[in-house]
């Protein structure tokens, strides 16, 4: 039994190259559709798990408050409502006023993304983010310190002159040295380092891991814009109680904006799992492009190995005569064909693979995305090649079973 199908497999390999041409063309249109699904596919598994490793690491128990949600609220003439800035009256007195059990407030402003950072003689292209921050940021916002320590109560409150810097600031600075207790200078202002942040990379082509993060009222000294707009990040201990600190949040900010009661929101409150999800109903459209156009194309790539085996047979019509007149079976015909269309089908689903996982890969490194590589994306296309080449080659496989051995002894 196994040399029988060891000797179809050698056929079916050797009318494979007598029709080469014919072949390439159909495992090009197999390929295709192959290509578009896993490509898409692994675009959505980059994009997903770039966006919920960055957002995850907030946890599912935090959220923020924000000059606007993550997506504008658009009024009624399509002009984008204007919400004013969250000042530091006003995240101070959220900060003091807040007691909601087993929570941590975070305060931070971003004051610039674009400073120049000098050490001794050296310094840094004038593209770093300086953010000005409490004690609970780093924890809040998913950060963890690498080397040295984070900011704490009383660097915040002395408004003492020491910062935490991304890791990507000190490869840039710092690289030769022991970055801890280096000093180092921002607009005129010397800084002592005091914490090396852990690599995160980038999102959207903004970078992580080229800021400096310093106490709030120090960088308010330095950072003076009178229209600074500051955040607020809220961190539950407890999941279990992340709804009723919202919705406290939410009160006490309306009160602190001087809202009344018939008054919408001005201002956004974001919580990461939300994020997520929004992300995630997004790729879940793509995905359904991906499958919709992919099932187009193999509709096509079916009929095409169809069209293929058809024509296969009917030339071959004088050989399976032959081969029927030395005692082949009607099985072992319809084999012979069957696993010809199976191979060619492979094929067509293995560069279709090669070609997606590329341009998959292309993508996440063209935006900056975490490729991954789409498992399941690969398993559906390999079962969906193998589907298509059984219903393409069933019916040429069972009418090359059934000629007459005579009738086609004597085709020409």
């Amino acid at each position: 039994m196994f040399s029988l199908v060891k000797e179809n497999i050698r056929i079916a390999f050797d009318s494979i190259k007598s029709q080469l041409l014919r072949t390439i063309l159909t495992v090009l249109i197999i390929a295709i559709g192959i290509t578009a699904l896993v490509g898409i596919l692994s675009a959505v598994s980059a994009l997903e798990n770039t966006i919920s490793s960055d957002f995850s690491s907030m946890g599912a128990n935090t959220f923020n408050i924000q000059r606007y949600d993550f997506t504008s609220q658009r009024r009624s003439d399509n002009e984008q409502k204007i919400n004013p800035v969250i000042n530091y009256r006003q995240v101070k007195t959220f900060e003091e006023e807040y007691d909601f059990p087993f929570t941590n407030t975070s305060v931070s402003f971003l004051g610039t993304r674009s400073a120049e950072v000098k050490y001794e003689n050296e310094k840094t292209d004038p593209e770093v983010q300086v953010y000005g921050i409490n004690e609970n940021f780093i924890s809040n916002s998913g950060l963890e310190v690498e080397l040295g320590r984070g900011l704490n109560y009383f660097d915040v409150e002395n408004s003492n002159s020491v910062c935490v810097i991304g890791s990507d600031l000190r490869k840039a600075l710092l690289s030769d040295v022991n970055p801890i207790n280096q000093t180092i200078s921002i607009r005129g202002a010397k800084f002592k380092v005091i914490g090396v942040l852990k690599e995160k990379g980038s999102t959207f082509g903004n970078n992580q891991d080229l800021r400096v993060l310093m106490p709030l009222q120090k960088a308010r000294t330095i950072f003076t814009n009178p229209n600074i707009n500051y955040s607020l990040s809220v961190k539950t201990d407890k999941k279990d109680m992340l709804e009723g600190a919202q919705d406290e949040a939410i009160l006490l900010f309306r009160n602190i904006r001087g809202l009344n009661p018939v008054e919408d929101n001005d201002f956004g409150i974001e919580r990461s799992d939300d994020l997520i999800n929004r992300i995630g109903s997004i790729t879940g459209v793509l995905s359904s492009v991906a499958w919709v156009i992919s099932i187009i194309t193999i509709f096509g790539s079916t009929i095409a190995l169809l069209n293929m085996m058809l024509v296969s047979v009917t030339e071959r019509t004088r050989e399976i005569g032959v081969r029927k007149a030395l005692g082949a079976k009607r099985s072992t015909i319809a084999f012979q064909f069957f696993i010809e269309t199976i191979i060619i089908g492979q094929l067509g689903g293995l560069l279709g693979i090669i070609l997606g996982i590329l341009i998959g890969y292309i993508f996440a490194a063209a935006v900056g995305f975490n490729f991954v590589i789409p498992w399941s994306a690969m398993i559906w296309a390999s079962v969906i090649t193998f589907i298509v080449a059984v219903i393409s080659g069933s019916y040429p496989a069972n009418k090359a079973a059934k000629l007459d051995p005579v009738e086609s002894l004597r085709y020409e």
